[in-house]
């Protein structure tokens, strides 16, 4: 009877030693997403502020799109999965959009689910009510050729 309850209790425990065990997301890195914009987020600092880089792969302008900043912050620093927050300044255009999200591990891979506004510039305030686009958007890692 003791042998069986031990096996059951090491047989329970199983699932939550290997989540512990798992890797941290992290969001630095180079990221492209399901419409194909590609992103890289640089080091973040101590605080979770990090700055990078937006090449969008979609725009109602017809300005050529060009690389745009960003910027943002990751909450909570210790935690394997964060969430997190970031603003694009499109430089080719008068907009900018928030994002907000969380990072994932999904089977050994890196997943960042997103959320994002996007401000338009309206020339009036009879103008506003089409001036503010919501959407989703998932990250994942972009892998470097060797």
């Amino acid at each position: 009877m003791l042998q069986r309850t031990l096996f059951l209790l090491l047989f329970s425990l199983a699932p939550v030693a290997s989540s512990l065990s798992a890797e941290k997301c992290v969001l630095t890195g180079n990221w492209t997403n399901d419409l194909g914009s590609n992103m890289t987020i640089e080091a973040v600092g101590n605080k979770g502020s990090f700055n990078g880089t937006y090449y969008t792969a979609v725009s109602s302008t017809t300005k050529k799109i060009e690389l745009s900043p960003l910027q943002g912050f990751q909450h909570p620093l210790n935690n394997r999965q964060p969430t997190f927050g970031f603003t694009v300044n499109w430089t080719f255009s008068d907009s900018t959009t928030v994002f907000v999200g969380q990072c994932f591990m999904d089977k050994e891979k890196e997943v960042l689910k997103t959320m994002w506004l996007l401000r338009l510039h309206a020339d009036s305030i009879r103008n506003d009510w089409k001036a503010t686009m919501i959407g989703t958007n998932t990250f994942t890692r972009l892998k470097l050729q060797e």
